[in-house]
């Protein structure tokens, strides 16, 4: 697996610092590098948070994901029946 630079990441969290991360291609998917304390402080929000809760911020996600992508210009833009199943996991 190698990793490549795709450049900054704005970073959409509002108690964060200010700026953007630099984000870089794994596996054919940009990734961003964050401390390891960060990282086992997300994993264990996620481990003690309800159903509910992770269905709401996966939700949050995905849309913070599409505003991402449309002020990008819609680069690789899908046909309606894959957007649904893609952002509702709408199997067919």
């Amino acid at each position: 697996m190698t990793a490549e630079p795709c450049g900054p990441v704005p970073d959409m969290d509002e108690g964060a610092d200010s700026g953007a991360r630099d984000a870089i291609y794994v596996g054919g998917e940009a990734a961003v590098v964050v401390p390891i304390a960060e990282y086992r402080r997300l994993r264990a929000l996620e481990r003690l948070a309800s159903p509910q809760e992770l269905e709401v911020a996966e939700a949050a996600a995905a849309i913070e994901e599409y505003r991402e992508w449309s002020a990008a210009g819609r680069p690789g833009a899908v046909a309606h029946a894959q957007a649904r199943a893609l952002l509702l996991g709408d199997p067919g």
